[in-house]
């Protein structure tokens, strides 16, 4: 198997998207040779725990109301077109993902980190819940038949918070500034959310074993 590292943040569209084109090569070719691992890169580690209302903060983000609908024009004709399913005018408040990434990170200790990550970006682009909740992350855990009373318990505590501060930190050291990135056998990088097409060629090739 080969490494495939992923670093993103689950309100992150662009990782959304990104995701979307990896997972369709990834059907395309079931005897792919990657091992994903997702790790986590907050877009805003500064936001505040109960998050912000979603217009404001992309007002803020953005400048305005202008910049907010130039920055997202190219996101919501990409949705439109390649994942209907999404409804961004559900997503009400732009959460702090702290508490996502410890999900996830647990969610890794038991097998199913892909899943935790499927069911959060599922959860905040198509359904609009606030995957800052406490409630909801364990709601969201219990569909992965984790525990769910048990992950609610552990995320009142400061379980893995500085792990999750220690790996954002050490991939913005590494250089990474920008989300989704992915590293592929721990040698090459692929930045953004690359076509599908371009994913069917790099398993082909690992597949093939020719170079990259």
């Amino acid at each position: 198997m080969i490494t495939l590292d992923i670093f993103h943040d689950p309100i992150c569209p662009w990782c959304y998207i990104g995701k979307t084109r990896l997972d369709r090569a990834l059907e395309a070719r079931p005897d792919h040779p990657f091992a994903i691992q997702w790790h986590p890169f907050q877009l805003n580690p500064s936001m505040p725990p109960e998050g912000m209302e979603r217009l404001a903060y992309l007002e803020a983000k953005f400048h305005g109301t202008e910049g907010a609908m130039k920055a997202y024009q190219p996101i919501v004709e990409i949705m439109h077109r390649e994942m209907p399913d999404v409804d961004l005018g559900k997503i009400t408040r732009t959460p702090n993902t702290l508490d996502a990434h410890r999900l996830i990170h647990w969610a890794g200790i038991e097998g199913r980190q892909t899943a935790a990550v499927s069911a959060l970006f599922r959860a905040y682009f198509k359904e609009g819940r606030d995957i800052g909740s406490r409630d909801v992350l364990a709601e969201i855990a219990g569909t992965l038949d984790m525990d769910a009373a048990a992950i609610r318990r552990v995320l009142d505590t400061s379980s893995d918070v500085d792990e999750i501060r220690r790996r954002d930190r050490h991939a913005r050291d590494r250089g990474v500034n920008a989300v989704p990135l992915f590293i592929i056998a721990n040698q090459h990088v692929v930045e953004g959310a690359q076509p599908t097409e371009l994913w069917l060629n790099v398993i082909d090739e690992l597949s093939g074993h020719n170079p990259l």
